[in-house]
């Protein structure tokens, strides 16, 4: 486990980090979650992550108080990205320890984290099954 703790981001992470625009529909975005299997994505502008979007963020889009009226489901899925993702996110660098990530998801029970270089330009993902197969890899060394 030792090993573990010397770990950097840049070892595991995931790059060619398949990214959306601002103006993709819901719906689209729903079947590219689908299609990849994947719970979130960067929100790219201009070669820059603006922010980011979930699954958790389709899911809000769906819930309603007893005092507003329930859209109908094509209404809410013409909805655009740039409508429902999170401007403010978290991100890492490639030498980011492991040991941050691993504290960072746990805190904010995140599944996944940005990675930027230092000219803050998206190289890549750091996902919770990244941080176990560094877990799985260092403990049999």
């Amino acid at each position: 486990m030792y090993k573990f703790l010397e770990q950097t981001v840049d070892d595991y992470m995931t790059r060619g980090v398949r990214t959306v625009t601002r103006d993709l529909d819901l719906l689209a975005l729903s079947e590219m979650f689908e299609q990849d299997d994947f719970n979130s994505y960067p929100v790219a502008d201009d070669g820059y992550v603006v922010g980011i979007v979930t699954k958790f963020d389709i899911l809000k889009c769906f819930a309603f108080t007893p005092s507003q009226m329930l859209p109908r489901y094509h209404d809410l899925m013409s909805r655009k990205v740039g409508d429902v993702m999170t401007p403010e996110f978290i991100y890492v660098s490639p030498d980011t320890r492991l040991t941050r990530v691993l504290q960072i998801m746990v805190e904010h029970r995140i599944r996944s984290i940005i990675v930027l270089d230092r000219a803050q330009k998206l190289v890549g993902i750091v996902a919770r099954e990244d941080v176990i197969a560094a877990l799985k890899a260092t403990a049999s060394d």
